[in-house]
């Protein structure tokens, strides 16, 4: 939200920097991000002046420059070099003199003393598009001949210039979406600090405002009053509309607004000045010269004022005439209803509607306006009058006209201010010290909150309607907070504190731990947002009914929650290559959402929705950064799978715990593995398919693997940490070629190993694979070594070779193998 300093002002009287209010905002809970400098023209011409001509004659060698001698004030005479051809004595002119610069729409122009074709040039006579106040380049500006020199060219031209505060608005704050709502608080604040009456707020609405004539009466009707509690309006005839005047303009382009014409850059300088939207219908369109508020049959189809056709819910709130309608309420405008050049009398509306019927309107048809943004939080009920009268009187400022009506006020239901319980104790409790009673009923006073009744410690206490938001004790002490200010609670010289037990095992540490091993593998964390699109899991095979969806979508992109972490990933990995970086480790801790069917049934308590941790890891691109030392190679699944061990052995989960490996071909990979413990699965692996992958228009391979990290933190529990003394004899390396079917894993090599040998063999390892059609139909050949060990003694040959023995048996009796 864009907030004027130059504005502020004309609402309250302050005499600090804009840095000092920027610190009184914040401190007070409307964070400034940042303050930017608004100038009508780029640079603000400083170094620009007024000059007059006093001499000019022919370049002597140049027939198109002509030689000026310039007065700039204060006795100084410059020389310039001119090539403009409408150049004379006399004329007053603006000059840039040395060291100005100048932002053209060709770029910056530093203007320094030259010498050009033999003549001293201390300065330029400027044309409009060099000023950057025209395209003009036909010559130099010529100033009326009353123009001062000296003066500087700001200064006469009058330029607009001031700082903006960038507030980071929460979405409870409503109440200071407006220059008058952040003037309330300023005032709250510094009040609080300087004295009651330090600062004053100069209500805009203060105008006199009176009812020229009843010859325009435009009667209302609501036919929901639970969607529009409160309707008023009024008419205004024999305007101008017409282009708005400088300040009017300069106001709302200071906020990053495009003025349109005078009525409605009224309304929007009502909108940003008071918080509080208007609409102007075109009142010569209002067929049956009635305004009916009701929500139309659904599918009845309406044009907006940006000519797109909707659809309309049925649940949709409009403001109509006597047959259609005209504007959706509160949303934005119908093309038949706006305000043209050839509008001669208007029907200005300000009216209350009801937040929950705006958000569900502006969400169905994807509208987010300045209206709706403020309506759909929860506008102020009692200001409605005010406003109009306001912008009534303001449009007649800069149109002109004569208010043709008096004010139709539509509130059947009058809104009460919330009432809140209030102790002091519990207060003082709250904010962690005593703040002396007279102070406290200060701040509330400031901020527009009554007392009611008092007992005692105990009040009741009413809170303004433009305060939706403060509606409990404890929102009444944050308001306190707030003006008294959080830094004026002294941290205690005792600090109290209770222990708690540390779960075990601690699911922090465990995931720091495997983040950092991860990391030192190279790998960079990466965190996506929880909610993407339905139509990833629709489009690549996935149960779309397991989708957790969201009731009220910000958009159709992030419309569920998400099942994995697969595709937040992949948008990081296609961010990336996008912007050339190619090689990627990636790993991502976070929530998984899904939707169980079977959960939820009747007689069944479980909750149906699923949440659950993983850990995600992907890997595209290099194996190893490039370098004149290697030979550039691309990572594979085997990268990928060592790295998922990692993870296991980081953890303790040794290969004798994973009891299965299974080869995993799903609707996102070509190929993988599942790695299973006690019938259940710790991870999925693989390469992602070709189809997935050019769906995100990424063309190189990327393997991506999947762990339960909630099964993988229990099964950490199981691990016992037990010490074990450095082997005293010597281990014994024994390697076998076996020839195997083609079908056989070395997992299941690897089994068998350790089933047939379970105390002296410690490692079996393959070192490599070999396949040729020498070997037979659908061979390979495996070298394994198998590492012996004896914690006792030192093996002899004869053991060595009978341990070797029974395993080359197993390995033909149960694999078909064959030694080499």
């Amino acid at each position: 939200m864009k907030i004027s300093y130059n504005w502020l002002q004309t609402i309250i009287k302050i005499t600090q920097t804009p840095e000092e209010i920027a610190n009184v905002l914040t401190h007070c809970g409307l964070e400034v991000e940042s303050i930017s400098r608004y100038e009508t023209v780029k640079g603000g011409l400083k170094g620009v002046v007024v000059g007059e001509v006093v001499a000019c004659q022919k370049h002597p060698d140049a027939d198109k420059l002509s030689v000026t001698s310039v007065k700039i004030g204060n006795g100084k005479v410059l020389p310039i070099v001119c090539g403009a051809p409408n150049v004379k004595t006399g004329q007053k002119v603006l000059v840039a003199i040395p060291g100005t610069i100048l932002y053209t729409s060709k770029g910056e122009l530093e203007i320094k003393k030259a010498t050009i074709r033999g003549q001293v040039s201390e300065g330029m006579l400027c044309a409009e598009d060099e000023l950057g106040l025209g395209t003009s380049h036909e010559g130099i500006m010529v100033l009326p001949p009353d123009a001062i020199p000296g003066m500087s060219a700001s200064e006469y031209l009058n330029l607009h210039s001031d700082y903006i505060f960038e507030v980071g608005l929460t979405p409870n704050r409503i109440d200071a979406a407006s220059h008058f709502g952040v003037a309330r608080d300023i005032a709250a604040v510094l009040n609080h600090r300087n004295g009651k009456g330090a600062v004053k707020i100069l209500k805009p609405y203060d105008r006199k405002f009176k009812v020229d004539n009843n010859q325009l009466f435009i009667p209302v009707e609501i036919e929901d009053a639970e969607a529009c509690p409160r309707y008023t309006g009024l008419t205004i005839s024999n305007i101008s509309v017409n282009e708005s005047p400088a300040w009017l303009k300069e106001r709302l382009l200071s906020i990053g607004l495009k003025p349109i014409n005078n009525v409605v850059d009224a309304t929007n300088f009502v909108l940003h000045e008071m918080g509080h939207p208007l609409h102007a219908f075109d009142a010569a369109k209002i067929k049956g010269r009635k305004i009916v508020v009701r929500k139309p049959a659904r599918n009845t189809p309406f044009v907006t004022l940006d000519e797109k056709e909707l659809l309309l819910t049925g649940e949709d709130l409009m403001i109509c005439d006597a047959t259609e309608p005209l504007c959706i309420g509160g949303i934005l405008g119908g093309i038949n209803s706006g305000v043209t050049e050839n509008t001669t009398k208007i029907f200005l509306e300000s009216a209350y509607f009801n937040p929950l019927s705006i958000r569900r309107s502006s969400k169905a048809h994807g509208i987010k306006t300045d209206a709706s943004f403020r309506f759909e939080r929860g506008a102020d009920p009692e200001i409605v009058v005010e406003v109009l009268k306001l912008a009534a009187m303001l449009i007649k400022e800069v149109a002109g006209g004569q208010i043709s009506s008096d004010i139709v006020d539509v509130y059947p239901n009058k809104f009460k201010p919330a009432e809140v319980e209030f102790n002091l104790q519990r207060a003082a409790s709250l904010i962690g010290k005593s703040v002396p009673e007279k102070e406290l009923m200060g701040i509330l006073d400031s901020l527009d909150i009554k007392v009611v009744s008092k007992d005692g410690d105990d009040y009741i206490l009413s809170v303004p309607t433009y305060r939706v938001d403060v509606t409990r004790e404890v929102d009444v002490v944050e308001e306190i907070l707030r003006i008294y200010g959080y830094n004026q609670v002294e941290l205690p010289e005792k600090l109290y504190s209770s222990f708690a037990q540390t779960p075990k095992p601690d699911k922090e540490k465990i995931q720091n731990l495997v983040s950092d091993m991860l990391s030192a593998r190279g790998f960079n964390e990466i965190m996506n947002n929880s909610l993407t699109k339905s139509s990833y899991y629709a489009a690549n095979g996935f149960d779309d009914s397991k989708s957790v969806r969201i009731l009220n979508p910000l958009s159709q992109d992030l419309d569920v929650l998400r099942q994995n972490l697969l595709f937040g990933g992949i948008e990081t990995i296609a961010y990336n290559i996008n912007r050339k970086v190619n090689r990627l480790l990636l790993y991502e801790f976070g929530k998984a959402y899904s939707f169980e069917k079977t959960a939820g049934t009747p007689g069944n308590t479980l909750d149906p929705f699923v949440e659950k941790s993983q850990l995600s890891l992907y890997l595209t691109g290099l194996q190893q950064p490039e370098s004149w030392r290697r030979k550039p190679e691309n990572a594979d699944f085997f990268d990928l799978k060592a790295a998922v061990e990692a993870v296991f052995n980081r953890l303790g989960i040794c290969n004798q715990m994973v009891q299965s490996f299974e080869e995993n071909v799903n609707q996102i990979f070509d190929f993988g593995l599942t790695f299973k413990v006690d019938a259940l699965q710790i991870a999925t692996l693989g390469k992602l398919n070709q189809k997935l992958l050019r769906s995100f228009d990424i063309k190189q391979d990327v393997f991506f693997a999947t762990i339960e990290w909630e099964r993988l933190v229990e099964l950490h529990g199981r691990h016992k940490l037990l010490y074990s003394e450095v082997a005293r004899f010597p281990e014994v390396r024994r390697d076998l070629a076996l020839l195997i079917d083609i079908g056989v894993r070395f997992s299941e090599i690897e089994k068998l190993a350790f089933r047939t040998e379970k105390k002296r063999l410690k490692q079996v390892t393959l070192f490599d694979v070999y396949q040729d059609a020498r070997l037979g139909e659908n061979k390979k050949s495996y070298a394994i070594s198998l590492t012996l060990l004896d914690d006792e003694k030192t093996l002899t040959d004869q053991e060595i070779e009978t341990i070797v023995g029974d395993l080359i048996s197993v390995f033909k009796k149960e694999l078909g193998a064959e030694i080499r």
